[in-house]
């Protein structure tokens, strides 16, 4: 009878600190447990409504020294009960259930250290994700209120109007055909379908002072058309002007502009023709886009126009001082040799700077008879002020000494 007795004192000593070693654990592993849960939901938010974030990966090792530290929790939990039914003691016993509490109290501060360190993203994924169902309602609600708006418009068949109302069914579309277990695509196509909606909105509100805009526009390449006919009356003087004083390399590269600029002006007439006629029909959102396409032609038109006018200004400016344009070259050669100068860069770029030099005395040299080929001038003396140009931008980007 005394030695079971001293059994069951022994058992006794053994369950009551099984039972305290099993609070102790128990108590650390709820306490990580509940801090890594809602570490996990809010990674979980984060990952779903801002994947760019990438917060899973600086997550996860502090995920796994909560898993490594639950999984000698739950070992040890399973020694302490099968040490409490056979009443055999459990080895290091003690130091063991320090150890873990240790372990999984290192991985719940861990844990806040984590969420500490990117609260208020991980708060704001949270939140944003806990709004997308309100989001979608939201969403839905006022697309279909400015579909229905759309619907009984006037201007419903404007083209702007039903591009956008297009938008908003297949935004629509899109929402509806995604899962609630992808709450980030959803929320997406929610936005896509709010903008779409508000696209549309736009386009309605802006509709009845389209008329307005398309007349105006009407009016306006209608006077510009008619000042670029007038300036296109020049062309054929301006050209014969050309062929006369110089020689006839200096224009051969216009001889189809007048053709081609009264080809664009009469491109630009008839899309104008039409833009009057879909105004007419109250399709101004058409006659707008015709008024567009009548100011494309009329601006090649003009350039065809210029071309011609401009080099007959441009080689009679030459003419009477040939060396005008070849002063300017040199200046910018010699600002470029004091670059070389200043940068300790003459080793490397003197010899093709002063190459230029010579370049410029052949061209000069070229202006003889009795029709001296200007262009042909202008054009090699550009050629020369580009090279330089470039060699100016190379030395400034080339490290060497500064003596400035």
């Amino acid at each position: 009878m005394a030695g079971r007795r001293r059994g069951w004192f022994r058992s006794s000593g053994n369950d009551e600190w099984i039972e305290h070693a099993r609070t102790a654990l128990a108590s650390a592993f709820l306490d990580m447990d509940r801090r890594q849960s809602a570490a996990d939901a809010a990674v979980h938010a984060s990952d779903q409504v801002f994947p760019e974030r990438r917060m899973s990966a600086r997550w996860e090792p502090v995920r796994d020294r909560c898993y490594g530290a639950a999984e000698v929790y739950v070992t040890l939990s399973g020694e302490l009960d099968g040490a409490q039914r056979s009443g055999a003691p459990v080895p290091h016993g003690q130091q063991r259930v320090d150890a873990a509490v240790r372990q999984l109290t290192d991985a719940a501060h861990a844990v806040d250290e984590f969420y500490r360190g990117s609260q208020s993203r991980l708060e704001e994924a949270v939140a944003v994700l806990g709004a997308v169902p309100q989001l979608v309602r939201h969403v839905k609600v006022a697309a279909a209120d400015v579909r229905g708006q759309a619907a009984e418009s006037e201007f419903a068949n404007y083209p702007s109007v039903r591009e956008r109302t297009a938008a908003v069914d297949e935004a629509l579309v899109t929402l509806e055909a995604i899962g609630a277990d992808t709450p980030g695509a959803v929320r997406e196509a929610a936005n896509r379908l709010e903008t779409a909606a508000k696209d549309l909105a736009d386009a309605l509100a802006q509709a009845p002072s389209r008329a307005a805009v398309a007349r105006t526009a009407i009016s306006s390449v209608t006077t510009r058309l008619a000042a670029v006919r007038t300036r296109a009356e020049g062309v054929a003087p301006a050209f014969s002007a050309l062929l006369r004083e110089f020689n006839a390399a200096s224009s051969a590269d216009l001889a189809d502009n007048e053709r081609e600029s009264r080809r664009a002006i009469e491109a630009a007439d008839a899309a104008l023709v039409k833009a009057r006629a879909a105004a007419a029909e109250n399709n101004p959102e058409f006659a707008l886009d015709l008024t567009t396409s009548a100011r494309g032609f009329l601006a090649e038109a003009e350039q065809k126009v210029d071309a011609v006018t401009k080099r007959l200004t441009l080689l009679r400016a030459i003419r009477s001082d040939p060396q005008e344009h070849a002063k300017a070259v040199r200046f910018r050669l010699r600002d470029a040799q004091m670059l070389a100068v200043s940068r300790g860069l003459v080793a490397e770029w003197g010899s093709v700077l002063d190459a230029q030099a010579a370049r410029i005395d052949r061209i000069s040299e070229t202006l003889s008879g009795r029709h001296p080929d200007y262009w042909a001038y202008v054009a090699e003396l550009d050629a020369v002020a580009e090279f330089i140009a470039g060699v100016v931008d190379r030395m400034r980007k080339q490290a060497g000494p500064r003596r400035e």
